[in-house]
């Protein structure tokens, strides 16, 4: 099949990468370190931290590891929100020859037990304001050992104490644990890890391309949460292809190394994630956001200094957009408004636009693909309502149910093919089968259409599809409408069972305008939408169940939450 996508490429972004010009992802992080030593790498609560310091602090906690006895690719838990200690965590794993899980800080007892079970992990490090929830299930689980983190461990000696002790006695976020140690338990302080690894020696990792890198769990919307396996191959191609990607937008800062990449989104989010390492990358440094709920705070975060890449979901953005405070922000440094993460709306879109000048360039991608799949060009100066072009060295063909390729402008799934595409789920050969096709195309779920110009408009997950009256319905579609609609904030869109049509159209709305009424929402459905599409029921929220990333649960709405 052509790539026709190629022939709609901005200027200057190449139609491959190369990810064997690196041994392994650790050689692209020891790279980093040592070339940027002197520049900032993360600024958190206004407390900088360096390369130098960065690579000193993950040498150490590697050597720490290793001291530990632990057989290479072992699997390294990390329980930790954007908070300096994890980039630490996550390079010493790395560089140690282990394997990152990352896990959810606001999970339940049952899915940490789940993830912590399904993946084998023997040791977690882990913020103590979580440590109860892993205190209740860690019997459970094959953990040998807790490396216990404090907020302020990497704030700076007075600080950092004062954060601490801020966070456990003022704001009481550290509900109280115990962990029983006369098992064999082992429980170490983050800091004191950190400490004996200093007078060891880091062994240089054996890990290569085809090395285990992350186990990252699915988010578990759809089901039971599996582990992709993604490769240093699978992460060092996705940094690589949304450096080409995001090339364009950038180039007028000139030096990379000096770019402020915004972390707000969790690091154990793949999108965060491969984010953050796009920024080790270039040599340029993040801008962490513990708790990004609090806009007011998020927003004099931003005010502190010029910010370049915002990524973010389109509920994140919306938020901000209420923010009184956010209008007064100077954006003239903003090259690239990304969003990611869940499908982002036309309401949105504009109202950001209007607000900061900067368009919100959509694009896709999976835990399965490291993040990185499509993307709109970042030169866009609109929203297009797609998803965008496939990025460099990556295929997507539109699939029908047997495999076969579908001729342009066909509905079907989209199916990936890449060097960013995972390896398959762990220890699940049987899921592993089914998520590829016979020649090597991931198979994604998601229900698209790819125009002339190689643009894919996704209409829906698979599942999420309601029939009505025999008639397809994909709640994208009747969202993106409603979110235009004067004086509403968000919606959301399930089906129901209904005796007629077999499925109804049930609509959630929150509120912007405190006025809005049941009425003027179906006057403009029944403008905008024809018969079958127009919902049945409409009801208003105040607030929508939401992963820790702000995608909307439709299961959660389904099940009536």
């Amino acid at each position: 099949m052509e790539k026709i996508w190629l022939k709609s490429y901005p200027p200057g972004v190449p139609a491959e990468i190369n990810p064997e010009q690196y041994k392994s992802l650790v050689q692209l992080l020891d790279e980093s370190f040592k070339k940027n030593a002197a520049n900032p790498f993360s600024v958190c609560m206004e407390k900088w931290m360096t390369y130098k310091q960065v690579d000193e602090l993950s040498t150490a906690l590697g050597a720490w590891l290793q001291s530990q006895g632990l057989e290479p690719g072992s699997r390294v838990a990390i329980m930790l929100p954007n908070i300096p200690q994890f980039s630490v965590t996550m390079a010493g794993i790395l560089r140690a020859g282990y394997t990152c899980v990352n896990v959810n800080p606001l999970y339940t007892p049952r899915e940490l037990e789940h993830q912590l079970k399904d993946s084998g992990a023997e040791t977690i490090i882990i913020l103590e304001n979580f440590a109860t929830t892993l205190t209740q299930i860690i019997d459970k689980t094959p953990i040998k050992r807790v490396v216990l983190a404090t907020m302020g461990d990497l704030l700076g000696p007075v600080f950092g104490k004062w954060i601490t002790f801020a966070v456990r006695n003022i704001k009481k976020m550290v509900p109280a644990f115990s962990f029983d140690t006369s098992k064999g338990l082992q429980v170490t302080p983050f800091n004191v890890a950190i400490a004996k690894g200093k007078g060891l020696n880091l062994k240089p990792s054996p890990a290569n391309l085809d090395s285990i890198a992350f186990l990252q769990y699915t988010g578990g919307t759809t089901g039971l949460s599996k582990g992709a396996v993604l490769t240093h191959r699978n992460v060092v191609a996705a940094t690589l292809q949304a450096e080409a990607w995001f090339f364009p937008a950038v180039e007028r800062i000139g030096d990379v190394s000096k770019i402020n990449i915004v972390a707000a989104l969790p690091l154990y989010h793949i999108f965060a994630l491969t984010t953050s390492l796009l920024a080790i990358r270039w040599g340029g440094f993040i801008t962490l956001v513990p708790n990004p709920r609090d806009f007011p705070g998020f927003v004099k975060t931003l005010k502190s200094r010029p910010f370049h890449i915002l990524p973010a979901v389109n509920t994140l953005f919306n938020a901000l957009l209420q923010t009184p405070s956010f209008k007064t922000l100077d954006f003239s440094t903003l090259c690239l408004s990304q969003a990611g993460g869940m499908a982002a709306t036309e309401g949105t879109a504009k109202a950001w636009l209007a607000a900061t000048g900067s368009p919100m360039v959509e694009g896709w991608g999976m835990s399965e693909t490291v993040a990185i799949g499509t993307n709109n060009p970042v030169t866009s100066k609109a929203f297009t309502g797609t998803i965008g072009l496939p990025l460099p060295s990556i295929e997507i063909h539109i699939k029908d149910e047997a495999g076969k390729s579908l001729a342009q402008g066909e509905s079907g799934e989209i199916c990936i093919r890449g060097p960013n595409v995972m390896k398959g789920y762990y220890n699940q050969a049987e899921e592993t089968a089914k998520a590829f096709t016979a020649d090597g195309f991931m198979r994604t779920g998601d229900v698209g259409i790819m125009d002339d110009k190689g643009f894919i408009r996704i209409v829906d997950r698979l599942k999420d599809m309601i029939i009505v009256s025999g008639f397809n319905v994909f709640p994208n579609e009747l969202e993106q409408t409603v979110s235009l609609c004067p004086g509403v904030l968000e919606c959301a869109v399930i089906g129901v069972p209904d005796e007629k049509t077999g499925e109804a159209i049930k609509l959630f709305v929150i509120k912007k305008d405190p006025n809005l009424t049941e009425e003027d929402v179906k006057a403009y459905c029944k403008q905008h939408l024809t018969g079958y599409k127009t919902p049945k029921y409409i009801v208003f929220r105040d607030d929508f169940p939401k992963t820790n990333v702000g995608k909307i649960l439709r299961r959660e709405l389904r099940a009536g939450k």
